[in-house]
C-alpha cells in the first residue's frame, strides 16, 4: 500500500469527515453536523493556528488524520505544538499509516519552527501507547479538566 501524507484541502472534506466520524465514535463522543462545521472552518481560518494532515492510500481514500494547533510554552517563552486528534481506521492500525503520519507532523512542526509536539492519549489507549513510547518520552505530567459551569 502507498500512503500519502498531507495537508488537509477542500476536496478532502468527505473523507476528513468520514474519518472523523470514526474518531469521534472512538471515544463515544457525540458528534454534529455544527462541530463539524466548526472544525473545518478553524482549519482553513488563517488567524486560527489550527491544522490538520490526512493520510490516503493509492486510490485517494483517507485512511488517517491528525489535528494539531499551535500553543504556547511559558517556561520556555516559546510557541510549541499540540496534537488534539490522530485516528487511523481500524482495519489499518499496525500498517505504518501511523509513523508516516508522525512524520507528516515532524515536518509540519519544523516548519512552524515549534522545537515541540506535546499531545495526551487516553490511559487506556494501550495500542496507542506503545507507538508513542516507540516515537515520544512520556512527561510526568498529568491531565485535569474542570468543568466550568459548576464552579
Amino acid at each position: 500500500m502507498t500512503i500519502t501524507v498531507t495537508p488537509l484541502n477542500s476536496a478532502d472534506r468527505d473523507e476528513w469527515q468520514r474519518l472523523y466520524h470514526g474518531y469521534a465514535e472512538y471515544y463515544q463522543m457525540p458528534m454534529t453536523d455544527d462541530i463539524l462545521e466548526t472544525l473545518w472552518q478553524w482549519i482553513f481560518d488563517p488567524a486560527q493556528p489550527f491544522f490538520a494532515l490526512i493520510a490516503t492510500d493509492e486510490s485517494g481514500q483517507g485512511i488517517g488524520l491528525m489535528h494539531f494547533r499551535e500553543m504556547v510554552s511559558p517556561l520556555r517563552g516559546a510557541k510549541i505544538g499540540f496534537l488534539d486528534d490522530l485516528f487511523v481506521l481500524p482495519a489499518l492500525r499496525g500498517s505504518g499509516v501511523v509513523e508516516q503520519l508522525y512524520e507528516g507532523l515532524r515536518a509540519q512542526a519544523k516548519q512552524q519552527g515549534w522545537p515541540f509536539m506535546r499531545w495526551m492519549t487516553a490511559e487506556t489507549n494501550y495500542r496507542g501507547r506503545a507507538v508513542y513510547d516507540r516515537i515520544a518520552e512520556k512527561t510526568a505530567w498529568l491531565t485535569y479538566q474542570m468543568k466550568v459551569d459548576q464552579l
